[in-house]
């Protein structure tokens, strides 16, 4: 009997030994939220029903990163075989009063490439936050990005080539996963009241999905950091753009076969019934100047933060001509977003960060974006890039 007693009591102490051991892991881990998070945050507490948090930028932008950085330890915990003792993601969101309420799984090879993380209402009572402070939503949906692992780097990668050959995500099947989790989940709580996040790829997840919500008028808060840019697509319309352009130079200086030429500085007079002076008039229309759509769809503006040192998203502060003169708003990160052409244009809140020439990992990585006294650059236009993935937007149905 005591015999069998002692081994009891021993094995209760490797137990907790082996317990211990995996919090002492979690604890020291370079990804621990301790350890790589942000400082100087703090949690929702009773302060925030009179001023909240979630109304200063940086500090929604902070969380915003935090929450795509658990989509990543998610996957991480799940490769690594860690339980709820020693997990590394849930420390990425219990500080901010959410829960985990759904992960969004890669049917083709098991693994996690999102999550939708919610409003924890018991958690904020239990610290005296008796309601849901202004400015922070009801429900996340945080998608990562590329993991250069062996058990998820095959699909992360198949994604990655086909945004670069067609510049577009949906035949992905997490394209369908998140699109569902986002719409659901807008449905329920209201589109005002949910966000979708998302780092590199799962960024340019997020702003394929957000822009099909807002198709039907689902206009859900976006925050994408380091969203791709570059595409065999975008390079080849490049291309042909520029072709386009050169010919038609060319073409301008050649007179026109059997007419006079036109005196420099005259112009042609349309009649107000002609041809070409329809056409002008119904251009205008075409861009919904002249008629109301359905759906006021410039309500949907995405914050996208970009690295001018990194190539993967820098293509996003090329210029489109903002006005006339071409110039940029430079102002501070809590400037609203303007658009200055009479033709309504593609918008989003552009953030750019610029420390210089920086190492590519470096530039592309999701903690900059929590990094104590960040400076952001504030460029709100329609920058060529931004056009070309929103216009869809802007076409009259």
């Amino acid at each position: 009997m005591l015999m069998s007693n002692c081994a009891s009591v021993e094995e209760e102490t490797k137990e907790s030994e082996s317990v211990a051991a995996k919090e002492d892991d979690a604890d020291h881990h370079p990804y621990a939220f301790h350890v790589s998070g942000p400082r100087n945050v703090s949690s929702p507490n009773w302060r925030d029903l009179i001023n909240s948090s979630w109304k200063d930028p940086n500090y929604k932008r902070t969380v915003m990163a935090c929450f795509i950085q658990a989509a990543y330890l998610l996957e991480l915990d799940r490769q690594e075989n860690r339980d709820e003792q020693n997990a590394l993601a849930p420390k990425w969101w219990i500080p901010f009063k959410y829960k985990l309420t759904q992960t969004l799984i890669d049917e083709r090879d098991g693994s996690i490439f999102g999550a939708l993380l919610e409003w924890d209402r018991s958690a904020a009572m239990a610290d005296l936050v008796v309601i849901r402070p202004s400015g922070a939503p009801k429900a996340v949906l945080a998608l990562r990005g590329t993991i250069l692992k062996s058990l998820t780097m095959r699909r992360d990668i198949q994604d990655d080539l086909r945004f670069l050959a067609w510049e577009s995500l949906k035949g992905s099947v997490r394209f369908n996963v998140a699109l569902e989790a986002l719409e659901s989940v807008a449905k329920r709580y209201g589109s005002s009241n949910v966000c979708v996040v998302g780092h590199s790829l799962g960024a340019g997840f997020a702003l394929q999905v957000g822009k099909a919500l807002a198709k039907d008028g689902l206009f859900v808060d976006a925050h994408l950091f380091n969203p791709p840019s570059i595409s065999l697509a975008m390079s080849l319309r490049n291309i042909g753009e520029k072709a386009g352009v050169a010919w038609k130079r060319l073409m301008s200086m050649l007179p026109p076969k059997n007419e006079p030429l036109v005196p420099n500085g005259c112009e042609e007079e349309v009649a107000p019934g002609s041809v070409s002076g329809g056409f002008r008039n119904w251009v205008p229309s075409f861009y919904g100047q002249n008629q109301k759509s359905s759906v006021d769809l410039r309500k949907w503006v995405p914050h996208l933060y970009v690295n001018d040192s990194d190539y993967i998203c820098c293509h996003y502060t090329d210029q489109d001509g903002v006005n006339d003169k071409g110039e940029v708003n430079n102002d501070k990160e809590n400037q609203s977003p303007v658009v200055k052409n009479t033709i309504p244009q593609a918008a989003a809140k552009l953030f750019v960060m610029s420390k210089g020439k920086q190492k590519f990992l470096e530039a592309h990585g999701l903690e900059q974006w929590w990094s104590e006294n960040l400076e952001l650059q504030s460029a709100i236009h329609s920058s060529r890039l931004i056009t070309q993935q929103l216009q869809s937007l802007y076409s009259v149905k």
